[in-house]
């Protein structure tokens, strides 16, 4: 889904992206998806990015807690035939989108420039006292 530099989505775009999102959200939660992979794992679906013609989505997933990412990925992929359908009979669309999924990652990022800032924070205090 390379956007080019500049290049934003349209507003079609993003409603259907969000569609996308709800529709995928609501099939995780109601256990729609048998995989053991997939079995008590809370998953958030943080962002869905949808190509202009409409036809490749990209779903941007994270296991909530603790979790392996790559592992949750792997098992939505093998999953995304299954979803594909289910998203078909929820959208009125001319093409129903392929679907890939991809590791959202920015949760692990905040977590660790929070400890970062911690970190900094409580070296900076130790500083003062000097």
């Amino acid at each position: 889904m390379g956007r080019r530099a500049g290049k934003r989505p349209s507003q079609r775009q993003l409603r259907v992206a969000e569609e996308l999102r709800h529709i995928l959200a609501k099939i995780i939660q109601r256990g729609e998806l048998n995989d053991p992979e997939l079995a008590d794992v809370p998953v958030t679906v943080s962002e869905v990015r949808i190509s202009p013609d409409l036809r490749n989505a990209t779903a941007f997933v994270a296991p909530l807690g603790s979790g392996d990412a790559d592992t949750l990925v792997k098992a939505m992929e093998r999953a995304a035939s299954f979803i594909r359908q289910r998203i078909g009979q929820e959208v009125s669309l001319r093409y129903v989108p392929a679907i890939s999924f991809r590791a959202d990652r920015s949760y692990d990022d905040a977590y660790r420039i929070g400890v970062l800032l911690k970190s900094s924070s409580a070296h900076n205090r130790g500083n003062d006292k000097a």
